[in-house]
């Protein structure tokens, strides 16, 4: 098995998977993110699949705005059609393509943390 420098451990993963429900509570109505943003911004940039997927099998994230996360050209996810018309009733708009208008809608807050500094935080040296 190949060692993968990025991979975590069962404590950063819980401690991951607490931050993106924690900021995707905070994305504001009319607005969206990205996978790779919300990774970034939980200390692994990298991981933007897991984010995903922490969406989708996380009980708790069924009553937070998931519908607000978007890949990096503005698709929604692939078969959940109520997705589009959640954000069309926040008054996200679409360009023609279907993808949603990024420079308009793009939420991105100014607060980041990068992995180096998590990684301080998490391990309790700091």
């Amino acid at each position: 098995m190949k060692d993968y420098p990025d991979k975590m451990t069962a404590e950063q993963a819980r401690t991951f998977r607490d931050d993106v429900l924690n900021i995707v509570s905070q994305i504001p109505c009319g607005k969206v993110t990205t996978y790779g943003h919300i990774a970034a911004l939980a200390g692994w940039a990298s991981h933007s699949r897991m984010v995903g997927r922490t969406l989708r099998y996380t009980p708790e994230a069924r009553s937070l705005p998931c519908h607000r996360v978007v890949n990096i050209a503005g698709r929604t996810a692939p078969g959940w059609s109520r997705q589009r018309f959640l954000l069309e009733e926040e008054g996200v708009s679409f360009k023609s393509n279907g993808h949603v208008d990024m420079q308009k809608h793009l939420w991105e807050p100014l607060m980041t943390l990068t992995k180096d500094e998590k990684t301080e935080t998490n391990d309790g040296t700091n």
